[in-house]
């Protein structure tokens, strides 16, 4: 299958990483969050902005607390296909991040920039890094009524 992608973030494309993989991981692209740009946020989070340009921009989220991550990707799919995004089961574990809609669906006629809304349910402060793992897409077929 054939998927145009456009990536503006500072991140590798998202790949498959073994040959039996159903998903890919998205990663969280921090690159053009400014103090006037800021992540969307709910509840106790904030984002702590490193160096004069920002290159080291971490996402402070506090329990309950959740956050429209963006990824830096625009994607293209057929048409009967979605983008489903998924958790990652070790951050979910280790660190009570999910995604607070899961799954999640990118139609194939959407052309705006995929975003993660991930959600603290853990006990303690999560930290998430620019470039960071923090979930991942499986494309998957459906049928209309």
């Amino acid at each position: 299958m054939q998927v145009r992608v456009i990536n503006i973030s500072n991140n590798k494309l998202p790949k498959y990483e073994t040959p039996a993989s159903a998903g890919m991981d998205l990663r969280a692209d921090f690159s053009r969050v400014t103090p006037e740009n800021p992540i969307k946020v709910w509840g106790d989070a904030e984002i702590i902005f490193k160096g004069e340009n920002h290159p080291n921009a971490l996402l402070r989220l506090d329990p309950g607390a959740r956050a429209l991550i963006p990824t830096g990707l625009f994607v293209a799919i057929p048409e009967g296909f979605e983008i489903q995004v998924r958790p990652r089961s070790g951050l979910a574990l280790k660190r009570g991040l999910t995604v607070c809609n899961t799954p999640g669906t990118v139609d194939s006629d959407y052309r705006g920039e995929i975003g993660v809304v991930l959600i603290n349910l853990g006990l303690e402060t999560a930290w998430i890094e620019d470039g960071e793992r923090i979930a991942q897409m499986v494309i998957a077929r459906y049928e209309q009524a």
